[in-house]
């Protein structure tokens, strides 16, 4: 067993403030900018920032799908650390300055992945897949501030 890791950027046209508060806001923007991978999506309390509990189905393939129960901290201003409660997944979304009206906005996953030849695929095709379906949060999130 080992780490897993993936993650995927995005410099967004919005100052960071905006992109902090949308971000954080898993009762009315986190469900409308999720990609179709991610289903049965319930904010269970809290709603916003540090305190949320949300759930969801993740939809890695056809076959293999995820409950995630997630408990949401802040460990520090424009952090926000999602800690699924079934797993050892573990996703961090971060929102930086870029410049004047700009924020980067980074979404990073990391978990114990499994051991052998499955450990080996796990570790060669989930990083790439789970970039694929942050971009599209991070474009849906773009799409979102410019709204």
């Amino acid at each position: 067993m080992g780490t897993v890791t993936a993650s995927s950027e995005q410099v967004l046209d919005a100052p960071v403030e905006k992109v902090r508060a949308a971000l954080a806001d898993y009762a009315a923007v986190r469900p409308t900018i999720l990609p179709a991978q991610y289903t049965d999506y319930e904010v269970q309390s809290g709603g916003t920032g540090a305190g949320t509990v949300a759930a969801w189905k993740f939809h890695a393939s056809a076959k293999r799908v995820r409950d995630c129960l997630v408990e949401v901290t802040e460990p520090a201003p424009g952090t926000l650390v999602e800690a699924d409660r079934n797993s050892t997944l573990v996703t961090t979304l971060t929102a930086e300055p870029a410049g004047p009206g700009r924020a980067t906005v980074r979404i990073t996953t990391t978990w114990q992945g499994a051991s052998g030849i499955g450990g080996f695929f796990e570790r060669t095709f989930a990083p790439p897949a789970l970039r694929r379906v942050y971009a599209e949060t991070l474009t849906k999130l773009a799409d979102h501030l410019r709204a």
